[in-house]
């Protein structure tokens, strides 16, 4: 990543201030011990996790943490609380955001050990893949408990919940299935390119990552039908993807931090920051959060930062 004219931040809780609001303009640095992660947005302030931990962070410190044996993949917040996957222990973990407390642990089984996977909210419920033979389990937050699993294609963990439907990727069968909440059962599917992986529903469609193929595939969310491919690399192994503002936000590994697409055009709009390794990404109204876990680093980019021009060619 870029460090002139950063501001950096001590981690564990130290205290720092934006000298400038030259500096408020761009993007800000912060530093993370261990290996921060996957992100959940939590107002202005933002979980990751980490090793062994979960963390919430402000721009300006860290907030708080939970011990967990191994928090993974993406995470939700819900009913007042932050659902965490433990790829460890098999379980839904569910933390009071405004305690810091672990509340319920639920053995719900964890499809993916490795830890690329989604825990997702929707339709009243907390939704995690549990078994890699195709199974996900649908967790009510009223009783901490499953009330029903749903039967999908075997290395089915990748989740994201919109357009009134829960969406799932198997990249081992190259689909993407439509889960109606109403049935918990699947109502459509749709063949992907190579190795989907990630994927966001918002901004005018579903957007899956097709790691293998360096594209990012489209999928009309009412017909369910491939509506567009964008080329953005040789691959997006790994990485990371979101919608808001009309946009795409998708964190890369090669080339750069993360890439903006534009719906409209079907392209890459912007391409932001030095290629950091892997990472997540969350945006809100405000900007974007990103990590880079082998640089031990949180990244708060402001509006005013992805307003600016691409770091790269596009």
């Amino acid at each position: 990543m870029r460090t002139f004219g950063l501001t950096v931040l001590a981690a564990a809780g130290a205290m720092a201030t934006i000298s400038t609001a030259a500096q408020a303009q761009q993007e800000q640095v912060i530093t993370v011990p261990g290996f921060a992660d996957f992100l959940a947005v939590d107002g202005k302030t933002v979980w990751a996790t980490n090793k062994g931990r979960v963390e919430r962070w402000s721009r300006e410190s860290k907030l708080a943490e939970v011990a967990m044996a191994h928090p993974c993949g993406a995470m939700a917040i819900a009913d007042g609380s932050l659902w965490v996957a433990d790829c460890k222990e098999g379980t839904l973990n569910r933390i009071d955001i405004r305690t810091a407390k672990l509340t319920a642990t639920i053995a719900t089984g964890i499809a993916n050990p490795k830890g690329e996977l989604n825990v997702v909210a929707g339709a009243g419920s907390i939704w995690v893949a549990s078994d890699a033979g195709g199974k996900i389990a649908r967790v009510d937050p009223a009783s901490n408990s499953v009330t029903a699993s749903v039967t999908v294609d075997p290395g089915t963990w990748y989740l994201a919940f919109g357009f009134g439907s829960l969406w799932a990727v198997s990249a081992e069968q190259q689909s993407l299935q439509r889960i109606d909440p109403k049935t918990n059962s699947v109502v459509g599917k749709t063949p992907l390119g190579k190795e989907p992986g990630f994927l966001a529903a918002g901004s005018g469609g579903v957007w899956v990552q097709e790691q293998g193929d360096g594209t990012v595939a489209r999928i009309d969310p009412h017909t369910g039908e491939l509506s567009g491919r964008i080329k953005v690399g040789e691959n997006l192994k790994w990485g990371d993807i979101d919608t808001g503002s009309g946009k795409v936000w998708l964190r890369t590994t090669d080339d750069q931090v993360f890439v903006v697409i534009d719906p409209k055009t079907m392209g890459v709009d912007k391409r932001m920051g030095k290629a950091a390794g892997s990472g997540a990404l969350r945006y809100t109204h405000h900007g974007l959060w990103t990590t880079a876990h082998d640089e031990h680093t949180l990244t708060w980019w402001p509006k005013s930062a992805l307003k600016g021009k691409s770091d790269a060619g596009s």
